[in-house]
């Protein structure tokens, strides 16, 4: 079974973190002992207890282990851009050592650890790196969520072809419905079907609010526990 994989988005705003903290709760109710893990976040507030992202502390929430903030989101950054441009105005430096060593820490302590990434895949974390070479450096499994709207078809099949082309494995997509008014939902189904090369680990209807939704049961994990 792996320890670890990466949940990356075929775009920014396309349910990342209602899909990660699905799998997290399906997870969960097989008895594993899990952790959600935020390397980088844009967008943080202010708050009593320093800078917070909402995505991480979903992610913080939904896991059953349970971690300090800066554990689960070791770059916090404050100005809503690309990483590269908000470690900037925060003069930081994202460091691929730092991530990887929280991750190695991650999975001694659990059974998996799940990392959501920031944006597309090739989100720049520098000017002259993006995340998606840490992921390739780590080789670790993607779970790729495609929002589904008008577009998403080939946004889905560019964006797993980038991730096999960095010579990584698609070990499982999900459909995220962020649009209700979507047309033709069915038959953008069947296509991503036929051509994600992967298999369809499950299907989030449309929900404007999940804090308190059982996500869980939208997602079928067997495929990836038999990795």
């Amino acid at each position: 079974m792996m320890n670890a994989f990466f949940v990356a988005g075929t775009d920014t705003e396309v349910g990342k973190t209602v899909v990660s903290k699905a799998i997290l709760q399906a997870l969960g109710a097989k008895g594993l002992k899990t952790i959600g893990y935020k390397p980088v976040a844009a967008g943080c507030e202010e708050t009593a207890e320093g800078l917070r992202n909402s995505d991480a502390l979903h992610l913080q929430e939904a896991a059953t282990l349970d971690l300090k903030y800066d554990d689960v989101n070791p770059y916090a950054l404050k100005v809503p851009a690309s990483p590269h441009f908000a470690a900037k105005c925060d003069g930081v430096e994202i460091e691929q050592d730092v991530i990887t060593s929280k991750l190695d820490e991650h999975k001694e302590n659990s059974d998996i650890v799940l990392v959501e990434g920031a944006g597309g895949w090739r989100v720049p974390i520098s000017d002259t790196d993006y995340l998606s070479s840490w992921v390739k450096k780590e080789q670790l499994p993607v779970v790729l969520v495609v929002g589904i709207k008008l577009g998403c078809l080939s946004h889905a099949i560019l964006t797993a072809e980038a991730i096999r082309n960095d010579g990584l494995n698609v070990v499982g997509w999900v459909a995220n419905r962020i649009n209700p008014g979507t047309e033709h939902y069915a038959e953008i189904i069947a296509l991503l079907e036929k051509q994600m090369g992967a298999p369809k680990l499950g299907e989030i209807p449309y929900i404007p609010r999940a804090k308190s939704r059982d996500l869980g049961k939208y997602i079928k994990l067997d495929s990836i526990l038999a990795e």
